[in-house]
């Protein structure tokens, strides 16, 4: 145990002083450094391997050239989205001729004019810390549930880098689901990561195979009648994004709860699929999303 904690601690203070130089760079030259790194790095280790995999087994008609420059292409996104970190405060969602190219965002000021609840949804997708921020910055009372690292120390680091960028943080865990609902009583909004392995979710199809997929979206939408917004974060060119907020997904209220968790589940992994084909390098083909 003991080893273990200095193990983590040595491993926080080289991410501290990461996370400090990355911060004396402007944002641009961060960005670029952190993808050259990544595509650099990336690649040469053992993960990748579960991204090739992954990618025969989702998109079969891809060749082998294709596949190496989709998992090149996902390291230099990833290694942005990390270099980027130190700059989230920087970056104005509505800022105009800024960096983020916003879309949609008109009808979803509305509906929270109205007094609608929102629940947000994304996936490990280009910079997808923007989704966040957007909702933070618009002014919306927002929760952001997230998968705190195994690292205490490197967790607190992230949690100071997101906070208060990216409103409430509330980690994956037992006491989740009651935060949730504390949140959704406060007519809060929230904004959820929803592309990970779920061990005790439901199977929703993905790609054409099941994945275990967490249901307590559907279940929360359907409870407080939220709207559900499909938010995709695209990378343009280095650090510049475009956010675009989708038309709500239809919420089922059905006879049986299960089916309609289903069927809302089903219309979640079937709007990130569309993102993932659409642009497969800025997605996060590491996860072990699919059973092997």
């Amino acid at each position: 145990m003991a080893e273990r904690r200095w193990g983590h601690a040595l491993e926080a203070m080289g991410a501290r002083l990461a996370f400090g130089f990355l911060r004396l760079l402007p944002l641009d030259r961060a960005s670029a450094l952190g993808g050259a790194i990544g595509r650099a790095i990336g690649p040469r280790i053992g993960a990748s391997k579960r991204a090739v995999i992954n990618l025969h087994r989702a998109m079969p008609e891809l060749g082998e050239r294709d596949v190496e420059r989709i998992v090149t292409g996902m390291w230099d996104n990833l290694g942005r989205v990390v270099a980027e970190f130190p700059h989230l405060g920087e970056i104005r969602v509505f800022e105009s001729g800024g960096r983020v190219e916003l879309i949609g965002a008109e009808a979803v000021l509305a509906a929270r004019a109205a007094g609608r609840r929102i629940i947000f949804f994304s996936a490990h997708f280009g910079n997808w810390e923007i989704a966040a921020q957007a909702a933070t910055q618009a002014g919306f009372p927002v929760v952001l549930v997230y998968r705190a690292a195994n690292n205490p120390f490197i967790d607190r680091l992230i949690v100071e880098a997101r906070t208060p960028a990216s409103g409430d943080l509330v980690p994956k865990g037992p006491a989740t689901a009651r935060r949730l609902v504390a949140a959704m009583r406060r007519g809060d909004s929230l904004c959820m990561l929803v592309d990970q392995k779920m061990n005790d979710g439901i199977p929703v199809p993905f790609f054409g195979r099941d994945a275990m997929t967490a249901p307590a979206l559907a279940r929360l939408a359907r409870r407080f009648d939220c709207l559900v917004v499909p938010a995709r974060v695209e990378r343009l060119e280095g650090a510049h994004f475009r956010l675009v907020l989708e038309a709500p997904l239809e919420v089922p209220h059905g006879a049986d709860p299960h089916a309609d968790d289903l069927a809302l589940m089903t219309a979640v992994n079937a709007t990130i699929e569309r993102w993932v084909r659409a642009d497969p390098a800025r997605w996060f083909w590491i996860h072990r999303r699919w059973p092997d």
